[in-house]
């Protein structure tokens, strides 16, 4: 089966829903029964519709395969001139002007069904006609409500889209389940594999938005030599082989590899999914959140391309807020289970997610918006609950254990002039002598082995860190390692030893004077531990503190009330610090390259969740048996009270370092760094970029 013949019966479920509903769209434009402001609203979006439908006939008849690059340029900025930033402060998919046009009654609601609606430009390119008409269907009940004779009801209007929600449930999650497992529904494969990369056109087939960024990337690989494609490829495709290895995992027990890219890195992609094919791994794909129902707006996963407009993204993080209740949360759950039982076997079968990363984009600072729906604190707690139970059912099928991973990043033209020079030496630190780096953490780590504890200390009038992590005891030294040694495998780049720290103990300050994560800027970013749970918490971004608590506890706290310190690792990749100092891309790095260029503390579950109970041995033959903390054991008794489903690494630059100093049992110390500089014998080379 295919794709499209996984969706052709669904499709033809609605067929003549669709051209119902869409015939009762063309006519709202002629119509002025909701008046204004709303009818110019509802026209606009009507206009917006009836685009789309006129993709998804194109895609019918065969016609997006076979457009002219001009024609495929045309029809991007037709479908996305609506959000970019020039247009954005005059579209009512901002929250800001809805409010201001439509007044606050209806504005946010508004604003918010218009960003769900245009989920409808990546369905109508895959030929997903039911989802186009359900959507179309909702939009119309919510017209209705404009136009009924005795006035427009706020209730009636909310409680349109929130049934809209619970109904189609099941659908959603089936179609995000399927996605992730079953390599059936290969409409990303099927480009990557099947298509000219050389014609750029097929950039354009995704329908997703085409920036500089996907054009000069992929024309940039179709210059280099097959060789060093399938170098890239070997690399990542590698890593993930030897995770299964390093972890103890089966490999061969597994049939399909959910592959996460960029557009643009179609031909890398390639030589990978052949190579994963001779591990009789079959690619699943499935496309980044387009609804609010998977977490529009929240992080890039899943296939992807550069964001039209982070602002955009940002407004519309938590729009789920306008349907999200305890019975739809548990709705949610028990679909979620009702899909993965559906394709229980599948599930079993897959082998978890290889991901390429890009970075390069320029820095996003969000602005906060009154206007923009947040989530009330009843809905956090919702969220955080739903989180740990879906995380639950997820791993009944995709048993932690058993799954492993890989990460590896990339540049994208958009980093500036030096595009060439940094790919090359990104290229360069993906490839670095993981030997040579092996040798030099075993010697860290048979320091860090001696200690109970472990002193980091920022540098003096820079960063007010000041932390000491108590260290997991060894009852067999000659045969455990507290610190594993990590090489270029799950985690690429090479270049960090971790650990997980014990709580008890686990006392003092992180500061970081500057730092990105997930692709959001914190200025100092100051957190508090007591006895490894975060206590305080806060940063400069905004002349409001409580504005800056409220940023901290949603992005990084993932709006729990306290996290663990799940990991604390330092960084050994020096190589990358000075990559990122010599092209000043410190402020562009993502974290899977940034933790590897100094300590840091994740703050979240452990790097061993869900698998805690699988031997992991590093390469010296010992055991790292420092799995678990206090938080994490708690699994045996409640699995919802254990895990936290976030993993967020926050990381100390080394120019910001003075020092890390392990603490022995009878007092004694033993730097492993001092000014910023590593000082084990043995290490010296880790200096020479610094």
């Amino acid at each position: 089966m295919s794709y499209q013949d996984i969706y052709r019966e669904k499709n033809e479920e609605v067929a003549e829903r669709c051209e119902l509903v869409m015939n009762r769209i063309a006519e709202i434009e002629k119509e002025e029964a909701a008046g204004e402001p709303y009818i110019s609203y509802f026209k606009k979006v009507s206009r917006f519709i009836l685009l789309n439908r006129e993709i998804l006939k194109k895609e019918e008849s065969g016609e997006l395969d076979h457009r002219s690059l001009a024609e495929c340029e045309e029809w991007n900025e037709k479908l996305y001139e609506d959000i970019l930033p020039e247009h954005y402060e005059a579209s009512y998919a901002n929250p800001a002007y809805a409010v201001k046009t439509l007044g606050e009654t209806f504005g946010g609601i508004l604003s918010f069904l218009y960003a769900e609606i245009r989920a409808m430009i990546p369905y109508a390119f895959e030929g997903r006609k039911y989802n186009i008409t359900i959507l179309a269907e909702l939009f119309c009940e919510v017209y209705g409500c404009f136009t009924d004779e005795e006035g427009v009801s706020e209730k009636t209007v909310e409680q349109a889209v929130y049934w809209f929600f619970h109904d189609y449930s099941e659908v959603f999650t089936e179609e995000s389940v399927q996605g992730m497992v079953d390599p059936d529904l290969d409409f990303f494969t099927r480009i990557i594999m099947e298509k000219d990369l050389n014609d750029l056109t097929y950039l354009y087939r995704y329908g997703a938005y085409i920036t500089k960024d996907e054009l000069g990337i992929a024309s940039y690989l179709n210059q280099m030599e097959e060789s060093k494609i399938q170098a890239m490829a070997d690399t990542y495709t590698e890593g993930y082989r030897i995770g299964f290895v390093l972890g103890g995992k089966d490999l061969s027990i597994k049939d399909t590899v959910c592959v996460e890219y960029p557009i643009g890195f179609e031909r890398m992609v390639r030589a990978a999914i052949r190579n994963f094919e001779k591990m009789d791994l079959k690619p699943t794909i499935y496309r980044e959140a387009v609804s609010s129902f998977t977490n529009h707006g929240n992080s890039k996963r899943g296939c992807y391309s550069v964001s039209p407009n982070k602002q955009y993204d940002y407004d519309h993080k938590s729009d789920r807020a306008f349907y999200l209740d305890k019975a739809f949360v548990e709705r949610r759950l028990e679909t979620l289970k009702t899909a993965y039982e559906a394709h229980k076997e599948q599930a079993y079968g897959h082998a978890g997610p290889a991901v390429i990363e890009v970075f390069g984009e320029a820095p996003f600072a969000p602005v906060n918006k009154k206007e923009a729906k947040q989530y009330s604190e009843k809905q956090n707690q919702l969220n955080v609950y739903h989180a740990s139970q879906s995380g639950q059912i997820t791993n009944q099928y995709i048993k932690g254990e058993e799954r492993s991973f890989t990460i590896i990043a990339y540049p994208i033209p958009s980093i500036g002039d030096k595009f060439k020079e940094i790919f090359a030496e990104t290229v360069k630190i993906n490839t670095l002598d993981y030997k040579l780096y092996q040798e030099m953490q075993q010697k860290i780590i048979d320091v860090l082995n001696t200690g109970v504890k472990a002193h980091v200390k920022g540098k003096e009038g820079v960063n007010n860190t000041d932390l000491t992590v108590s260290l997991y005891p060894l009852k067999d030294p000659d045969k455990e390692a507290i610190f594993e040694n990590c090489v270029a495998d799950v985690n690429i780049p090479v270049g960090e030893v971790f650990t997980s720290p014990v709580l008890q103990g686990t006392d003092g300050v992180l500061h970081v004077t500057k730092v990105y994560l997930n692709g959001l800027q914190y200025k100092d970013l100051t957190i508090t531990f007591k006895d490894g749970m975060i206590q305080e918490y806060g940063c400069a971004n905004f002349a409001d503190e409580a504005e800056n608590k409220a940023y901290v506890h949603e992005n990084v706290l993932m709006h729990h009330e306290t996290l663990p310190i799940g990991e604390f690792a330092i960084g050994t990749n020096t190589t990358a610090y000075r990559m990122a100092r010599d092209y000043q891309i410190e402020d562009t790095l993502p974290i899977l390259i940034a933790e590897k260029t100094g300590p840091h503390f994740a703050v979240g579950d452990t790097c061993y969740s869900h698998a805690e109970d699988t031997p992991v041995f590093n390469p010296d033959g010992k055991e790292i048996v420092a799995r678990d903390n206090e938080v994490s054991i708690l699994r045996k008794e409640d699995p919802a009270k254990a895990y936290f489903n976030c993993h967020t690494d926050i990381t100390i630059p080394y120019d910001e370092l003075g020092t890390i100093t392990v603490i022995r049992a009878d007092g004694s110390t033993a730097d492993i760094i001092r000014d910023g500089r590593f000082v084990v014998p043995g290490t010296e080379k880790l200096n020479e970029p610094l």
